[in-house]
């Protein structure tokens, strides 16, 4: 079966391979399955800017932009097929989507020449560029998104959790503990309590982690979920009557399917966002415009504007601004997958920048170099407006505890090195 599986994926996007000219960055998406609610807008607004960018720009410096897309149903074997499937076609980078297929992809990538992003997931000490050369997660990752939570609760307690208990609920997956080390040192550093709740995959089932909640009435939580799972966790915390504005999701569980089934009962739920919310910017005129209203979407065209569209948008804009800077260092358009790395290395994105592309204070600058592939890390926090369905920011960006996370993500790159006979480099 994986062999049929495979030379089927294989035999498909061979029989669409590009010329070699055009720039082939694979959509590892998964459009079914029990993740598919946070995959399929993800993978609509990745796609679709790519295709805005060919529709009204003619592609990137006049070379067009091919997304071949490979379904994973966020499956880590299937996303390596994936891999396998399309790296024949002159892949350039790849976006999976998947903790998991991440950490699988990781030697992959810097074997064969291409880069991986992985922004706001993946393997968060891949930020020391010393070690993960083909490796990039800027703007933020997840330690940072577990400080910024953390600072946001000091904010809101006067700077003081001493005493404070703050319950960790996550999918138990290597997604879901890798923000575990951070908070013990965080609850370490502040003086609170961290309760630890795994769930199992999917996580339909929390009952017994609610119940627990119930009876220790911790004074926040925080969650690290993903699919069916944040849908369940808001519904049972709306059940027993949690505080929801005491109630913060990282970024992959604020997004609109996570509270829409609870009703009024997620009215106040807060999350982190690594980007701005809603559809107010000007770029979103140009995706109806060259995209929608052309009948070239990737999608039904009703995940438009939602939360994780907006985010596989942001990907995509990145991956082609780091393809731009690749193509104006290489001093040609027909850029191959070295000279992306050092695009992707190299590469700076500014406020002004921003308002260029048309997302004008939508994410944070940054600025990569050699040793740091992982970028500020802040985030923001928004809210969720049950009435209006729709999400509002309440903070500007936060920044993350650098002093607490940067010790950790080299204690943990300095052991990969190690494990794998890795030279560090940019000395």
């Amino acid at each position: 079966m994986k062999m049929k599986f495979t030379a089927l994926v294989a035999a498909a996007m061979m029989a669409a391979a590009p010329a070699l000219a055009d720039l082939v960055v694979p959509n590892l998406s998964y459009r079914t399955g029990p993740y598919a609610p946070g995959g399929v807008p993800y993978a609509d607004g990745f796609q679709d800017y790519f295709t805005l960018l060919n529709e009204r720009d003619g592609g990137i410096g006049g070379e067009k932009i091919v997304v071949p897309e490979c379904e994973t149903a966020y499956n880590t074997e299937k996303g390596v097929e994936c891999y396998e499937a399309t790296k024949g076609t002159g892949a350039l980078a790849y976006n999976p989507l998947s903790t998991g297929i991440t950490y699988q992809l990781i030697p992959k990538v810097t074997a064969d020449g291409s880069s991986l992003y992985t922004p706001g997931y993946g393997r968060t000490s891949a930020a020391n560029g010393k070690v993960f050369s083909n490796v990039f997660n800027y703007p933020a990752n997840y330690w940072t998104a577990a400080s910024v939570a953390v600072n946001y609760l000091l904010s809101e307690n006067g700077g003081d959790l001493k005493g404070k208990k703050i319950a960790l609920v996550y999918h138990n997956s290597a997604y879901g503990k890798e923000p575990i080390r951070t908070l013990e040192e965080l609850s370490k550093k502040h003086g609170f309590e961290l309760v630890q709740l795994p769930v199992e995959h999917p996580g339909q089932e929390q009952k017994s982690q609610w119940l627990q909640i119930r009876r220790e009435k911790p004074d926040n939580v925080i969650m690290y979920g993903w699919g069916v799972m944040n849908a369940v966790a808001i519904q049972e915390a709306a059940n027993i009557k949690y505080p929801m504005d005491q109630f913060i999701g990282i970024w992959w569980s604020g997004a609109e399917h996570d509270v829409l089934p609870a009703g009024d009962g997620a009215n106040g739920y807060k999350s982190l966002t690594m980007h701005g919310t809603g559809m107010d910017y000007p770029v979103y005129a140009d995706l109806k415009k060259y995209v929608a209203d052309a009948g070239k979407g990737a999608g039904a065209g009703d995940q438009v504007g939602t939360v994780l569209y907006s985010r596989g948008m942001y990907a995509a804009m990145v991956i082609a601004e780091a393809l731009r800077n690749a193509q104006a260092i290489a001093g040609t358009s027909a850029v191959n997958a070295a000279q992306v790395r050092d695009g992707f290395e190299t590469l700076e994105i500014t406020e002004a920048r921003m308002a260029e592309i048309g997302l004008p204070d939508f994410g944070q600058a940054f600025k990569s170099t050699c040793e740091d592939h992982g970028g500020p890390g802040m985030a923001r926090i928004q809210q969720w407006d049950a009435t209006a369905k729709k999400w509002n920011l309440i903070s500007g960006w936060i920044e993350p505890d650098m002093d607490v996370i940067q010790p950790l993500i080299m204690e943990d790159s300095e052991a990969f090195a190690a494990e794998n006979n890795i030279e560090p480099r940019c000395n």
